[in-house]
């Protein structure tokens, strides 16, 4: 799978001089990455992208960026057949036990498919949104390699980035 269009991210307003770093998801981990691997959680929607950002209480302050993209291979979530080779179904991976086991020191299975696909050449993962409240066709992108395949969309360089 491929994916050629815009993607949305809203992130802590700490990463905004750095929007297609993927520490922040290297420092705390996620669904789909381990400590230390990076990513970047993006959505097809802003709206989505604003629902991943503030899943736990009241909103809180984000930066939204959005980014041109063009990049594959993909692994898509969604499909069964796509995910029984790497051992995992859609359920699989909308488990909302994922961080307790993490927290706890256990293996979290998604960690562990990202790290398989990252093996198998994927650059990232189609997945539903699986924020409280999101529609069921909101879809997220999580990358793990998008060096070149990303641009920021900033034309009037509103986050001071360009270089003079």
């Amino acid at each position: 799978m491929h994916f050629t269009g815009l993607l949305y991210r809203a992130h802590n307003p700490i990463w905004s001089r750095a929007p297609l770093s993927g520490e922040g998801a290297a420092r705390f981990s996620g669904r789909f990455n381990r400590l230390g691997r990076p990513a970047l959680y993006t959505s097809l929607a802003p709206e989505t992208a604003l629902r991943e950002a503030n899943q736990v209480g009241t909103l809180q302050p984000v930066t939204l960026v959005a980014y041109r993209a063009d990049i594959g291979p993909l692994l898509d979530g969604r499909d069964p057949a796509v995910l029984e080779p790497f051992g995992m179904t859609p359920a699989d991976l909308a488990d909302p036990g994922w961080r307790d086991r993490m927290l706890s020191g256990q293996p979290v299975p998604t960690q562990e498919l990202a790290e398989a696909a990252i093996g198998a050449g994927f650059a990232g993962i189609v997945v539903p949104s699986y924020a409280r409240g999101a529609p069921a066709d909101a879809l997220n992108l999580v990358l793990w390699a998008w060096d070149g395949k990303l641009d920021l969309v900033d034309d009037d360089d509103r986050l001071g980035l360009r270089q003079t």
